[in-house]
């Protein structure tokens, strides 16, 4: 369950990195500290292998963590990661992705993020992200 609104919802869709990595966000529990979001890679995502690009791959590892912090901030607060410490566990090839991303710990300034890429029931890349969060001037 959300506490979130349709349109704060559809706020943190319309970011434009986030619209390039096609992301919809499928679940969002503020309460658990958990975000799923649907990716779809292209074939321009691909690289010379005919597989996703790992820099795709880390943004949308970026993007899916940085949403999650994102959702639990106030008016004019945001986030920016500081570190995206990335595995790449398996290849990916052009299609629907799933971002998966949890709290590891929340702090009034830090916070600690665990994301996850998956294709089909298949483990693809994993991160943790290390997120300042930023106040308004």
């Amino acid at each position: 369950p959300t506490s979130l609104a349709p349109e704060a919802l559809r706020a943190l869709e319309s970011a434009p990195i986030t619209q390039m990595l096609g992301g919809q966000i499928q679940d969002l529990n503020l309460e658990a500290g958990t975000l799923t979001t649907r990716y779809l890679a292209p074939e321009s995502f691909m690289n010379p292998a005919r597989q996703v690009q790992g820099g795709m791959l880390s943004a949308m590892l970026d993007d899916v963590t940085a949403v999650l912090v994102t959702a639990t901030l106030g008016p004019g607060e945001y986030c920016a990661t500081l570190s995206l410490n990335t595995s790449f566990l398996a290849s990916a090839t052009p299609g629907v992705l799933t971002g998966k991303a949890s709290f590891d710990r929340k702090g009034k300034s830090i916070c600690y993020v665990r994301g996850e890429i998956w294709q089909g029931d298949s483990l693809v890349a994993s991160a943790v992200a290390v997120c300042m969060v930023r106040k308004p001037r």
